[in-house]
């Protein structure tokens, strides 16, 4: 791991720009502590890039979200990376994210606040280190970002994902006390409130019991996350923009105002599960309409034509536009995680938690402001999903009828998000219920992130060689 101590202080007040925190990095040595609000800010904000900037771009063209068309995202597309296309998001995590929650930690705890402040900085922590676990596999953890240690040990996936669990469960009784919480302004997701904190780290606590497929305890941590004590989505965890250039939606950063715009548009198979008109439709049998289902406003809220192609909405009330918040943890995910692992227990859980989320988007959702005459989500029955059913046309079980629709679901709702690349991994399995994402070219999926070079080349603890690019992470295999 590089030597790097970083408080971007200038994050502190912009934060539009995805190279923002590329330069920013103090002299190693010789290291100054920050009060432990700026760095947490920084750490906040550098969160922000990594879950919703590049990566997120990145896992959308391994999911088949995306399609690169030209430059770099050509090359994603067609799969032709090595260790340097994945340095900025392996720096962007460990030195950016991960060593600015150190400094926020270490400050806080030398002048005696702990409580909720440090219950915030674990349930990023957890995040960050979540995230780099599901796209990297094994990464160092426990000696990560510590100055004084030149070579972190890799620790295996599993184990950093229980460790995480852990820490969660640290993060939650912290957040319990309801004391020290960080100065107004500093936290800028929820300003410090402890009751929204404890449902995203039960969220987190369910994405990552799904990414190891313990569903049993997913569907335990989801029924204490995000909306469980009826605030529906207002403590979704979601990044702030404003209408200024320099602190615009990322999205709309890239796909508005950026040259490489013309690098990247929706895919076709993401396209047709949603665009209702035959006419425009690339592959139209694919569309997910029906008697109870109306797509329309959706595609309008995530999609647009340009003449580029199919790119996401970034105009007034898009899923892109200037000012949107982008969705990091959310109400939505967590309903359909409840979903999912309700469906692998029992069919009777399964439906009725889908049909709470069909409810949720019945009246909008997470659309901003959609034309109600143009959407549609009526609850489900359970002869729906039997043989000839609407979803169910190809006679597979219930159970895996049920299971495809959910799946299809999440891969819809979270477009954009990491956490779709973590599904389609999840799932690679089940031919039967996985969302038929194809390569783009040759027969395999992409299945991490590659080590960074730079990683390599200044660790004697990296692995050599290092896995390949469609080698299954050890939760995924």
């Amino acid at each position: 791991m590089k030597k790097i101590f970083l408080i971007s202080i200038l994050s502190i007040f912009t934060f539009g720009c995805e190279d923002l925190v590329s330069d920013l990095n103090q002299n190693p040595n010789n290291p100054t502590i920050a009060p432990y609000q700026f760095s947490l800010t920084a750490a906040e904000v550098a969160n922000i890039i990594l879950q919703t900037g590049a990566p997120a771009r990145q896992s959308g063209i391994m999911s088949g979200q995306f399609t690169g068309i030209d430059r770099q995202h050509l090359a994603y597309s067609n799969y032709l990376v090595n260790a340097n296309s994945f340095n900025s998001t392996w720096n962007l995590a460990f030195r950016d994210v991960f060593r600015n929650i150190l400094v926020t930690q270490d400050s806080a705890k030398e002048i005696g606040i702990e409580g909720v402040t440090l219950g915030i900085t674990q349930v990023l922590e957890a995040m960050v280190i979540g995230t780099a676990t599901s796209l990297f596999g094994d990464i160092p953890y426990d000696e990560a970002g510590r100055l004084e240690i030149e070579n972190p040990v890799f620790e295996e996936q599993m184990t950093i994902y229980n460790k995480i669990q852990t820490v969660l469960d640290e993060a939650i009784l912290n957040l319990d006390t309801s004391k020290n919480r960080p100065p107004a302004n500093s936290e800028i997701y929820f300003d410090g409130n402890p009751i929204a904190w404890k449902q995203v780290a039960f969220t987190l606590k369910a994405r990552y019991y799904m990414h190891v497929k313990d569903y049993p305890s997913a569907y335990n941590a989801a029924q204490n996350g995000i909306g469980s004590d009826g605030s529906i989505d207002s403590n979704d965890l979601k990044s702030p923009h404003g209408s200024a250039v320099d602190n615009a939606n990322l999205y709309y950063q890239f796909f508005a105002l950026a040259s490489r715009k013309n690098d990247l548009i929706v895919s076709d198979f993401f396209t047709s599960l949603i665009d209702p008109s035959a006419s425009s439709n690339p592959i139209y049998n694919n569309y997910r309409g029906h008697s109870k289902t109306d797509e329309t406003a959706r595609y309008n809220y995530l999609l647009q034509k340009t003449v580029v192609g199919i790119q996401p909405n970034f105009n007034e009330g898009g899923f892109a536009q200037i000012d949107a918040s982008a969705t990091m943890v959310s109400y939505a995910e967590n309903l359909l995680i409840l979903a999912e692992a309700g469906a692998r227990n029992s069919f009777n859980s399964g439906i009725q938690n889908l049909n709470l989320f069909r409810s949720y988007m019945s009246s909008g959702g997470y659309l901003n402001n959609p034309n109600l005459s143009e959407l549609k989500y009526d609850p489900f029955d359970p002869l729906d999903f039997e043989n000839s059913g609407i979803e169910n046309p190809d006679g597979i079980s219930s159970i895996g009828a049920l299971l495809r629709e959910i799946l299809e679901e999440r891969y819809i709702s979270l477009f954009g998000q990491i956490e779709v690349f973590n599904d389609v991994r999840r799932t690679r399995g089940n031919n039967i219920s996985r969302v038929p994402v194809s390569p783009n070219t040759g027969s395999e999926l992409p299945q991490r992130f590659l080590i960074g070079s730079d990683e390599v080349f200044a660790n004697k603890n990296a692995p050599n060689p290092i896995p390949g690019f469609f080698e299954p992470t050890q939760v995924n295999k």
